[in-house]
């Protein structure tokens, strides 16, 4: 059996003589700076903001997290090519694809999701090849297209190895999008790399989507939730220790036709996009709970995600409804400092 080991003396004088030096008259905490810094990546900006005694200490965690972020994009974009992604949808009926464990940890969580919300949201809603939400060269498929091609969209024929790490589509022509959930966990990739560099106060915004970690001079971090009836102000801001604010909405990515709005939110039971609420946002510290979540209320409306979201204790929401009338649940304003900043325009508050 091995002896249990002695503590070592001289670690123990070291630190106790430090805390009686830090605790003594005229000792004082090092002063905390600020580092700033937006990239772009993932179709967005992303911008992160960290806080402490170190600059160059800041800088170099900065630089990491942007280097792990830009690594997996790149491998969960499914616009690359050449990655893993595009390897699983090119080989859609024919053979399995090996992949990566990130991707697979990926993939596993948006199969959970496309389960829990019941298909609202579906990780193969890829397979609706039509739709193009860019400003510069907005399409929409056909009626036919799109009944040609809704069958393909099945979250259940995506089915994974974990034994052999490996990712298959049963069907030819089914492809995955990570839209939905890639981005959120690659933020959270990101927090990991700035924890693992000693940073202990962090923001990292994803244009919608928002982690956070500590304080910010002093106190809690301050997010704000866009007002998705009017996405150039915001509705309210809620104060957090750590965890995410996530967005989605209508407003970020869409066309108009025929004076009809065209969003890129699609609901994979139908193929159009969806025509629930006009934005969510949810705030929980549970990453696999919360991702994607917003996405599949778009799609299945306001009474069900009420319901959903009512299940779980570590998770809230905004629900900004098309005919104008807001929905915030209880747990919001119980378990956060929540600040309204619309009270020019009433809103509807959910009541235990």
């Amino acid at each position: 059996m091995n002896p249990i080991p002695r503590p070592n003396r001289k670690l123990i004088l070291t630190a106790v003589l430090f805390s009686a030096l830090a605790t003594m008259p005229g000792c004082t905490k090092p002063e905390l700076r600020q580092h700033r810094d937006s990239r772009p990546l993932m179709g967005t900006t992303v911008e992160i903001v960290t806080e402490g005694p170190d600059p160059a200490r800041l800088e170099h965690a900065t630089d990491a997290a942007y280097a792990e972020m830009t690594r997996l994009s790149d491998m969960m974009n499914h616009n690359n090519p050449q990655n893993l992604v595009s390897a699983i949808n090119r080989e859609a009926g024919k053979r399995p694809v090996a992949v990566a464990p990130e991707l697979m940890y990926v993939l596993r969580m948006a199969r959970t999701m496309s389960e829990r919300s019941q298909g609202a949201f579906d990780v193969t809603v890829g397979s609706l090849t039509g739709w193009r939400f860019g400003p510069e060269r907005p399409a929409m498929p056909s009626a036919a297209e799109i009944r040609a091609q809704l069958p393909l969209v099945d979250y259940r024929n995506l089915i994974l190895d974990e034994a052999n790490r490996s990712a298959y589509l049963a069907k030819p022509g089914m492809r995955i999008d990570l839209g939905g959930v890639a981005k959120l966990y690659i933020v959270h990739a990101g927090m990991g790399m700035l924890k693992r560099n000693g940073v202990v106060h962090a923001k990292i915004d994803a244009g919608g989507d928002v982690e956070v970690l500590g304080k910010f001079e002093g106190r809690l971090w301050r997010v704000g939730i866009r007002d998705a009836r009017a996405p150039d102000r915001l509705f309210g801001i809620v104060e957090l220790k750590y965890g995410f604010v996530v967005s989605s909405g209508d407003y970020e990515r869409y066309f108009v036709k025929n004076g009809k709005r065209y969003h890129h939110i699609l609901d994979p039971r139908t193929g159009y996009p969806a025509e629930g609420p006009r934005g969510v946002t949810l705030i929980g510290d549970d990453l696999d709970l919360v991702n994607g979540f917003s996405a599949a209320i778009m799609a299945m409306g306001e009474a069900r995600g009420r319901a959903l979201l009512e299940q779980y204790l570590n998770l809230e929401g905004v629900i900004f409804n098309r005919d104008g009338t807001v929905w915030v649940s209880p747990a919001l304003v119980r378990n956060h400092k929540f600040e309204r900043l619309d009270e020019a325009k009433p809103a509807t508050v959910a009541r235990d």
